[in-house]
Formats: structure tokens, sequence, C-alpha cells
């Protein structure tokens, strides 16, 4: 019964110590993962600038897809000749000419060797991988989102444990101060527990100051510009069904072939490559272009009377069209080295390949064998946490009927605290790690 009754007071002045002047008045806004995630996807600087290499992929196909276009180009000219030429009689003088041209001209590319169809298609997949990498990106800030919120949760645990070690404290230093008035305890008694108490705020005080920090990295990866008025939602990890069976590695891993965004985008890239070789190859096929243009011009001599000069503009007027086949023959082995740079490069995006298959599959096995691991935590806090409690309930007994000393008391009193804390930590430890299981099977990453 004095068990039940010290637990009820323990309980009553740890909330006491929870409720802070802020919380009484308007309660801050709480953020859950889900949100926190979404807003820092949205806000990050690193995410917007995947967003920029996205846009100019865009503006790279826009220009492959553009080379299909013909080409038009307009020219004026103006020259001045000065000194001994040769006259309109073919005889030759000092004269002054000048002469002013105008032409329009426009080409068309009928036949490149296929290179502008595979450009398009190499642009198109280097876009979709762009994509892929803005996602991998996301996925990212969302893994170190969590990370921040999981530690978050962890400092909020450790900062409960030591407020309400405070609170045991500063009951018993209030019961040996009383039993000291009554002559049924020594100063030394009260003294070594008012040590206690001092050691137990100075942890408080600590664990407050870790929550803080661990609070202002998570408003810091979320750009928010203070991390005042921050919350965040505490999940309570006790009403999670925290022993689910969990799919094999390989199963997992499966599941991440065909989902991942680091995946798809070198399976994009490796695509890419058999482009580059066709584009590499073209340097040996000929290209066509039909080409075409207007023209005319206006000639002046001095000494020798000219046409007007719109009458000169229209006499003068010409057009010409043409066509351009271009053969290479010999081009000092530029062609033949650009083919083979374009194949070590696929063989270079094969191996970058495998190795994130092989790194995504090493993340799934150390994240797998860490929620077995965790499972097994959990399962050993929570007996610690039973048998912990028994130890302290005897043990307050022993003490308030003088069998046992305070020091005693203290001892059993921290390993149930510790054992406590161990046991939610372990708890949310095995939440986090069974969301990236499923986070790695595709599922949004919450709990």
């Amino acid at each position: 019964m004095r068990n039940n009754n010290l637990l009820s007071h323990i309980g009553l002045i740890g909330l006491i110590g929870l409720i802070s002047p802020m919380s009484l008045n308007a309660q801050p806004r709480q953020w859950s993962l889900r949100e926190c995630c979404d807003y820092a996807v949205t806000h990050n600087v690193s995410i917007k600038q995947q967003e920029n290499q996205c846009r100019q992929q865009e503006i790279q196909l826009s220009t492959a897809k553009s080379q299909r276009l013909p080409d038009l180009s307009g020219s004026v000219g103006q020259n001045f000749s000065f000194g001994r030429g040769l006259t309109a009689d073919n005889t030759y003088s000092n004269t002054n000419t000048s002469s002013t041209s105008f032409s329009v001209g426009t080409s068309v590319p009928l036949f490149t060797g296929f290179q502008i169809p595979n450009q398009i298609k190499l642009s198109e997949l280097n876009l979709e991988a762009a994509t892929q990498d803005l996602e991998k990106a996301k996925n990212d800030i969302r893994m170190q989102v969590a990370q921040a919120y999981v530690q978050i949760l962890y400092n909020m645990e450790i900062a409960d444990v030591a407020r309400r070690q405070v609170a045991i404290d500063s009951m018993q230093v209030v019961r040996l101060q009383a039993m000291v008035d009554n002559g049924k305890a020594s100063g030394a008694q009260l003294s070594q527990q008012q040590a206690t108490l001092a050691s137990s705020r100075l942890t408080a005080t600590q664990a407050d100051n870790n929550q803080r920090l661990a609070v202002l990295t998570l408003t810091q990866l979320l750009e928010l510009p203070s991390p005042d008025g921050f919350a965040i939602v505490r999940p309570d990890a006790l009403l999670v069904n925290l022993h689910s069976s969990l799919p094999s590695p390989d199963a997992i891993y499966a599941e991440a072939l065909g989902i991942k965004p680091e995946i798809a985008s070198g399976q994009l890239r490796l695509q890419g490559t058999e482009y580059n070789i066709k584009i590499a190859r073209a340097g040996y096929l000929p290209t066509l272009s039909l080409s075409g243009g207007l023209g005319s011009n206006y000639y002046t001599t001095s000494k020798f009377s000219s046409d007007p000069f719109g009458t000169q503009l229209k006499n003068n007027f010409s057009q010409y069209i043409g066509l351009n086949l271009s053969v290479p023959i010999f081009n000092r082995f530029q062609t033949r080295n650009n083919i083979r740079n374009a194949r070590i490069e696929q063989e270079n995006q094969q191996l970058a390949l495998d190795n994130t298959k092989k790194t995504l599959y090493k993340d799934i096995q150390q994240v797998y064998y860490n929620t077995l691991n965790a499972q097994q935590k959990e399962q050993s806090s929570a007996e610690a946490v039973r048998s912990s409690n028994d130890a302290f309930t005897l043990m307050q007994a022993k003490y308030e009927n003088g069998k046992a000393t305070i020091t005693e008391f203290n001892e059993a009193k921290n390993t149930y605290l510790r054992a406590e804390s161990d046991c939610v930590q372990a708890r949310y430890e095995l939440l986090y790690q069974q969301a990236l299981i499923q986070f790695y099977r595709g599922r949004p990453l919450d709990f």
C-alpha cells in the first residue's frame, strides 16, 4: 500500500514538473513524422537543386528535338573599296566603289547517321534518370528526418526519466527532513540525499539540453527559421504490434529492386550508354543536308552612273538551292576512339549499377538484423523492467522499515528508472527499424 501511495505521489510530482508556464498557454503545433518528411521534401535546398537539374535535362531534351528543325539566318553587308580597280569597261583606274548585299539562307538536316534520333532518346533517358535521382534525394532527406525524429523521442524519454528521478529524490529529501526533525534520521543521511537530488537535477538539465539540441537538428533539416514553438507527435509504442513477422532480406530486396529510385536511375543510365555508342558510330556514316537561300546586292562606282537602289536589288535578286553530302573517309581515328570510350562508359555504368544493387542489399540486411536485434532488446528490456520494479518495491519496503540504507534505496531506484527508460527507447528503436523495413518495401516512412 505504501508503494502504491509513493508511486502515485511520484506520478503527480512528475506530471507537475512536466507542466511548464509555456504549456499553460496555447499548445504548439505537433508535427508527425509524415508531416516532417513532407515539409522537408518541399523546402530542403538540396531537393530544390535536384529539381533544377531535372529542369536542365528538360531543356537538353528540347534542344535535341530542335535539331530536326531547319535553321534560318540573314546577313547584310556593306563594303567600300578605294584605289586602283577594274572598271566596267575592263580598264583599270583609280576609283571608289561601294557595294551593299542582302541574303537569307536556311539548311535542313536530311540524314545525320541517325545521330539526332539517338540523341533525343538519350536525352529522354537522362531526364527520366534525373527524375529518379530527385526521388532518391527525397528519400535520403526523409531518412535523415526520421533519424532526427527518433533521436528527439530518445531524448524525450531520457528527460522524462531524469525528471522522475528528481521527483523521487525530492520526496526522499522531504521525508528525511521530517525524520531528522523527529530524531529518526541523521543529518548525514539528509546531506547524502540532498547531494543525490542535486546530481539528479544536473542530469535533468543535461537531458533537457540534449532534447533541445535534437529539436534544433530536426528544425534545421526542415529549413525552419527557429526551433521555438516546435514539437513532435509522440507515438505510443506500447500500442503497436512490435513483434510482427519479418520477410526475409531476399524478399525485401526483390521488392526494393522494382521500386527504389536509385536502381531505376542506374538502369536508365545503362540504357543511355547504348545510345551513346550509336551516336559515336554515326561518325562512320555520311550526312546529307538541304540548303537554300535568297540574296541581292547594290553596287556603285565613282565617276560612273549606276542604276537606282531598288532597280539593282530587283535585277540582282538571286535564289539558290542545294544538297550537301559529306562522306567521312579518315578523321584520324576519332570515331573509332569515340566508340571505344562509349563502350568503356557502358562497362563503368554497369559496374555502378551492380554496386548500387549490392549497397541496397547490404542496407536491407543491416536493417533486417537491426530489427531482429531491436526485437530481442525490447523483450529483454521489458523483462528487466519487471524484475527491477519488483526489486525496487522490495527495497522501498525495507528502506521504509529501516532495514535498508538510503544508498541501497537509490541504487534500486536508479536501476528501475534506467530499465524503464531502456525499455521505451528499445520500443522506439524497434518502431524505427520496422518503419525502415516498410520503407524499403515502398511504403511511406511513418509510424
